[in-house]
């Protein structure tokens, strides 16, 4: 182990000086790399410095030699082409010297006329002086000569001299007037200024001359020359000093017409400066014979940019920094392992763990679940024997409390099925409107107790059957109206449901102010200060005011409905998607606790808890189930204004194309007879009058609504004629009246303001006068004129019984499946069914459960006695197998009893049959097992389904989930 950490210390050694050396070898091939950037960005400065300054001496000079030429024009027009000559030599040197702004570059000008050796002596005599030599000395006899006649003031002195007798001066003249071109002579010290110069030469022709003549006819019309000296120093001095810049340059120019001896025109004879990066330009000055050059240098080395040694010097420090982290991260990763290597072994300990705890729930949820299915069970049956009044309420009470405990364990388990991941949600048809209705009832009494309004009401909109988990969409509305109806202690309970993209288009208005710390108690003070709502008390979110509400109502009557199901002809969306909402006008939540009101077994304050009781999971659950369902849950509260939870859960529509059974739905059948029917209602509160309405229009009742008795005695008057024509109708007219209208003077008013109306002819019979009662106190209300009193919460299928009573109809049973044990004498009735449970409490009750619905029950204590009675051919049409029993549990056993029905149905295609089987026609053998299960964590539908078992009812089981359970394989026998 020693020798393994020196190694490991050796290479970390070893790494980090080859990442040092690697470091300094970038800094040093940066910093090169950065000089070379440098140097070539001094090249390319020093290339374009002296392309500049070669380009403008081009031009500089170009315009001088225009203006050269120009002069020349000027001299063969008033000299040659005017008789007498226009032009002398006080005229040509006025005119030079005014001009001479426009040949900064020439030192002077002067004009040498061609004079051959016949006519020396009349141009001697005509100009009244000899012609001389260079050296002023009388010039020898020669063929032609050019003495100067015309000069500027600046070069006077060479007047009369002859331009023929200078070599250099003669072979310019020879070249100009051959070529046309103005020419140049090679570089020598100028006469006068002693500067290095050169001489410009411009031949001058007599008029008449083409432009393509040939060298012969340009020298025989050459009548003279123009030249100027040209300071080439000044020049480029001029020149170098306008174009001065940060950096100064050194030039020469050269006139390099001989490559071997170039001659220097500009600059020092031995060139100074730095010489290891220079630049040539060529020069252009229009003559064809010459060459010239300009070379250009720094007079000093560039300096060494900043930046070559900063960026390397950063870049060093970067990669040192780097090094480092790595090293870091190095050092950290060994320790990151080694905690990965004990966090590992703690995950398996805390994987054993949740292992431990989830058997540990499993086996005291069937340990609790399986003494309580006794009890329950037990108590199911006493009840349905003769009892005297207070025996009936003993056994009442204590199923009560019994399936009290079997809520707060469910909720205790469904928490812990969600933690463990193995919540299910179903997918069954059902009817969403009885499923609300009961739930609504479950808390009927409390309210009336109380005296606050609590009402449901689903949107037309809504499809009648849908596909999901009724139970657990139960689940979540009892939550939220039980919470609702335990912190309530007036105003109202409104659910309401709607079809979630039409709901949001109404609800688009925010929630009004005052959401943050508002105080004190909402009262109504009046009736025309009441708020829209269907107590008249504010709630938490304005967004549910009558106005949204009353848009929805308008939407849904002008939308197209199709003839199947309730829904609109978008029915080929699959997918429903509901908005529920449950809004009360309790005690709120303080604005301090609502960011923890989904955290599991958390309330407001302690004081919630020993107030109003409960363990503070129930919306954490229902949260969790609500996003199992595909939706999301929110919720607004103000502190003693109520609250209002909203959430959406996505269905899927249950139409002939998905091919779900509506046979298999626990739908409330309504009576129909009251198809056709006409109702007023007497309410002064619009949503509570659409609610109203609502369970009306559920039984077929056309129903109008009126805010106060005086409308409808006005109608009965012919004042409306709408409601005079429902109270003129074939079918029995209602008066329905809500119980804040009625009084004792309202009852006696009422009565005989009808009966004068009924003997003046105006309505034929009395109305049935119908009570609307939220509480006993108000019950009290109804007079000697109401016919009934109906108590609230309002249920379709009470208020149909209410008016069959009222009208006399009597009970009238409809053709439809009837529910409950009905529906269960239906499918069980004389059906042979095998219980399978080692608990002979809970055989007995099993058994006791399934012959209460007519089925013909046969019991076995174990795995292998059922499977004895299971041999193949049997006569039973079902079985209920217990899972967790000894020697042999439901799975093993389920597991065999498959394995015989697949051996005996592969005989029968094969035509293998015993003499046993003789008989049967069976082709395919496969009994209908259920699970009957208390532990609801291990024991879900996919354990089941795994073994072959058809699906699994929880103990204890009721009624409804029994039918759930049954109906799924024994519609098709029935």
């Amino acid at each position: 182990m020693a020798a393994g950490d020196r190694r490991w210390w050796l290479n970390r050694k070893a790494t980090v000086v080859l990442w040092v050396a690697a470091s300094v070898g970038i800094w040093v091939g940066l910093h090169c790399y950065i000089r070379r950037v440098s140097m070539r960005k001094a090249e390319e400065v020093l290339v374009s410095m002296c392309e500049e300054r070669a380009r403008m001496l081009q031009d500089q000079f170009a315009v001088s030699v225009n203006h050269v030429h120009a002069l020349a024009i000027l001299v063969s027009t008033f000299h040659y082409q005017k008789h007498p000559p226009a032009l002398d030599q006080g005229t040509f040197a006025d005119y030079t010297a005014r001009t001479a702004f426009e040949r900064p570059l020439l030192s002077g000008v002067a004009y040498a006329q061609r004079v051959v050796d016949s006519e020396r002596e009349l141009f001697e005599n005509h100009q009244g002086w000899t012609i001389k030599t260079m050296k002023r000395e009388p010039s020898p006899v020669q063929d032609e000569y050019a003495p100067v006649i015309y000069s500027q003031e600046t070069v006077s002195y060479i007047e009369a001299l002859d331009m023929m007798s200078g070599e250099e001066d003669r072979e310019n003249i020879l070249r100009a007037r051959a070529s046309g071109k103005a020419v140049l002579t090679s570089p020598f010290r100028l006469l006068g200024s002693n500067q290095l110069g050169v001489v410009l030469t411009f031949p001058v022709y007599r008029a008449g001359l083409p432009a393509d003549a040939m060298e012969e006819e340009r020298i025989e019309a050459t009548a003279g020359y123009l030249g100027g000296a040209f300071d080439v120093e000044s020049l480029v001095e001029n020149l170098l000093r306008q174009l001065a810049g940060n950096q100064d340059i050194m030039v020469n120019v050269y006139d390099v017409t001989n490559t071997s001896e170039p001659l220097i025109m500009y600059g020092p004879q031995f060139p100074d400066g730095y010489m290891s990066l220079s630049h040539i330009s060529m020069l252009d000055f229009g003559d064809p014979f010459r060459r010239h050059q300009m070379k250009c240098r720094y007079s000093k080395k560039p300096p060494i940019p900043l930046s070559a040694i900063s960026t390397p010097s950063g870049v060093f420090v970067i990669c040192m920094l780097a090094g480092y982290i790595l090293y870091a991260a190095w050092n950290r990763y060994d320790n990151v392992k080694e905690d990965c290597r004990k966090m590992e072994e703690l995950k398996k300990q805390a994987e054993a763990a949740d292992v431990a705890k989830s058997q540990f729930l499993a086996t005291v949820s069937h340990e609790i679940r399986t003494p309580m299915n006794g009890v329950l069970g037990m108590l199911d049956m006493l009840l349905d024997t003769n009892l005297n009044l207070t025996q009936k309420d003993y056994a009442q009470t204590a199923q009560v409390c019994g399936k009290a405990l079997i809520s707060l364990i469910n909720e205790v388990l469904d928490r812990a099925k969600i933690e463990a991941g193995r919540l299910e949600i179903e997918s069954v048809p059902f009817d969403l409107r009885t499923v609300l209705d009961d739930v609504i009832s479950l808390f009927s009494a409390k309210s009336r107790e109380k005296g606050i309004e609590l009402a449901v009401y689903v949107s037309d909109r809504v499809p009648k059957i849908l596909m999901g988990d009724p139970g657990r969409i139960r689940q979540i509305i009892t939550n939220l109206v039980g919470n609702s109806v335990k912190f309530t202690e007036r105003g109202h309970i409104f659910v309401h449901v709607h079809l979630a993209e039409h709901s949001n288009m109404f609800m688009d208005a925010k929630v009004e102010g005052g959401l943050n710390g508002l105080s004190g108690e909402a009262k109504v003070t009046s009736i025309s200060t009441a708020l829209d709502t269907l107590s008249g008390l504010e709630a938490a979110d304005g967004r549910n005011s009558w106005e949204n509400f009353k848009l929805s109502l308008s939407y849904e009557q002008t939308w197209p409905y199709s003839s199947e199901n309730g829904s609109p002809y978008d029915n080929h969306a699959d997918k429903v998607t509901l908005m529920v909402t449950v809004e009360d006008t309790g005690i709120g939540i303080p604005f301090h606790a609502q960011n923890r009101v989904f955290t599991p077994f958390m309330q407001a304050d302690s004081s919630t808890s020993r107030n109003y009781g409960g363990t503070g999971i129930g919306l954490s659950i229902s949260k969790c189930l609500v996003e199992l369902m595909g939706g999301q849950i929110n919720f607004v509260s103000r502190p003693h204004i109520g609250s209002t939870f909203t959430f959406t859960a996505v269905f899927q529509r249950c139409s002939k194309n998905t091919g779900c059974d509506t046979k298999r739905t626990l739908s409330e059948s309504l009576p129909t007879c009251f198809g056709g029917m006409r109702a007023i209602l007497v309410d002064r509160r619009p949503v509570r009058g659409a609610v109203t309405r609502y369970h009306l229009q559920r039984l077929g009742i056309c129903v109008e609504c009126v805010s106060t008795i005086n409308e409808v005695l006005n109608a009965t008057r012919g004042q409306n004629g709408s409601l005079r024509s429902g109270i003129y109708s074939n079918k029995p007219c209602i008066l329905l009246i809500e119980h804040d209208t009625w009084g004792t003077k309202v009852d006696v008013c009422l009565r005989d303001q009808l009966l004068q109306l009924k003997e003046n002819g105006c309505i034929p019979e009395m109305p049935k006068v119908v009570l609307l009662a939220t509480s006993e106190s108000d019950k009290m209300k109804g007079g000697s004129n109401v016919g009934t009193v109906i108590m609230k919460p309002l249920r379709a299928s009470t208020v149909a019984a209410c008016f069959q009573e009222v009208l006399g109809m009597g009970k009238q049973q409809s053709r439809d499946r009837p529910k409950g044990s009905a529906s269960l004498n239906g499918l069980l009735d004389g059906k042979n069914i095998l219980v399978v449970d080692d608990n002979k409490v809970n055989l007995r009750v099993a058994a006791g459960v399934l012959k209460k619905y007519g089925a013909k029950v046969e019991c076995a204590e174990s795995g292998r006695d059922a499977l004895s009675l299971l041999q193949l051919p049997h006569k039973f049409d079902a079985c209920f197998m217990d899972v967790q029993m000894p020697e042999m549990d439901g799975f093993e056993a389920t597991r065999q009893i498959r394995m015989m029905e697949s051996q005996a149905s592969e005989k029968n295609r094969n035509g293998e049959r015993t003499v046993a089987e003789e008989g049967f026609s069976k082709a395919e053998w496969h009994l209908p097992i259920l699970a009957m299960t208390a532990d609801v964590i291990q024991a879900t539908y996919e354990e089941c389904t795994k073994c072959g078992m058809d699906g699994y009812v929880s103990k204890p089981f009721e009624e409804v989930q029994l039918f759930q359970a049954v109906a799924k394989f024994l519609v098709k026998l029935s």
